[in-house]
């Protein structure tokens, strides 16, 4: 308990701190201007436009649970992402993570260990991915340095950043593999760290992790390691796109390719497990908006705040929606998850 209120703590200081940063020298009459000056017909497709991640991140999905049931519903996939997107957006601590697979577990009748490996193997994609899209667009600075307001500060945070994120993917992956490669010893370490446990506990647990390591074999058949690979880039290829069209409801007119230094940071900011991405998605946003495209701080603050508040709305609408015609609560999948460990 003690421990569990000291990492509640750290997580509200850092968001704090990521706060004031956001939100020092703003002239909320500026913002108030600027936000007045939408483009509302553009702005109401945004809305629209907000529940698209869902969709594609469903899609993708399929390819890393064909492994363990071929004829996963896609309702299934999108209400899953759903759920575990509102809870993210509700609660500290990226507990949607978990929220998320066992939810589909649930509701497909999945080993929810295999579950929660597929979305360990989602994650790594998605920061190999856009850390691609990173490279690529350091790689073509000569074609639009004219149009690109970062200067070298800007491209040597990014590189940083990249560098980061690079490690940390390539890190996580290593790490999955080594678990797939060396699966009869990691559960032969496991075991014996669970010999003081009861008997039915530790059998529980080997079964999970057994289940969770499978969740990581991504790579069985090339075919869907190449439709999972094509679709991870379809899933921030339409991010970036979102964000395009938001920016452009604002009268904020980028190339489509100059965002995605921009969407790499928000990646980086939406991954501090504070309660409802707050704070480090914010600051993040911010500093690319004016660092790399130089907008008034005080527009970049309008847009973070809409664009946030936009996503949050829309997913919580669907994704508590859902589990009210499911009959459902977020208490009852902690304990699905509890009964799962038992």
């Amino acid at each position: 308990m003690r421990k569990s209120w000291i990492r509640f703590a750290i997580i509200m200081l850092l968001t704090a701190v990521f706060l004031f940063f956001f939100f020092r020298s703003v002239d909320w009459k500026e913002v108030y201007r600027y936000l007045s000056e939408v483009n509302l017909p553009i702005f109401i497709l945004t809305i629209l436009l907000a529940p698209l991640h869902l969709v594609t991140r469903a899609l993708r999905w399929r390819y890393l649970l064909v492994q363990e049931k071929k004829d996963v519903k896609f309702w299934s996939m999108f209400a899953g992402n759903a759920v575990g997107f509102a809870v993210n957006f509700s609660l500290p601590g990226r507990v949607g993570e978990v929220i998320k697979p066992l939810y589909l577990a649930q509701k497909e009748k999945i080993r929810a260990g295999f579950a929660l490996g597929t979305v360990v193997v989602e994650r790594i994609f998605d920061m190999f991915t856009m850390c691609f899209l990173l490279g690529v667009f350091l790689l073509a600075r000569p074609l639009y340095s004219s149009k690109f307001k970062g200067g070298a500060e800007s491209y040597s945070r990014l590189y940083l950043w990249g560098i980061v994120g690079v490690a940390f993917a390539s890190a996580l992956l290593l790490f999955s593999l080594s678990l797939y490669f060396f699966k009869e010893k990691t559960l032969r370490f496991i075991s014996f760290l669970l010999k003081p446990f009861p008997q039915k506990f530790s059998r529980r647990v080997l079964a999970l992790t057994e289940e969770f390591i499978e969740g990581l074999t991504f790579f069985q058949s090339k075919k869907n390691l190449l439709l999972y690979t094509f679709f991870s880039f379809v899933v921030w290829l339409a991010i970036i796109f979102y964000y395009w069209v938001f920016l452009f409801a604002f009268g904020v007119r980028v190339l489509y390719f100059l965002l995605f230094p921009y969407v790499f940071l928000t990646m980086v900011g939406a991954s501090v497990p504070s309660p409802g991405m707050v704070g480090g998605f914010h600051y993040f946003s911010k500093l690319g908006l004016t660092l790399f495209f130089g907008i008034d701080p005080n527009l970049a603050v309008g847009v973070t705040i809409l664009v946030h508040a936009v996503q949050v709305v829309v997913t919580c609408c669907i994704g508590y929606a859902i589990l009210w015609k499911d009959g459902m609560t977020i208490f009852q999948l902690k304990k699905f998850g509890e009964v799962q460990a038992q």
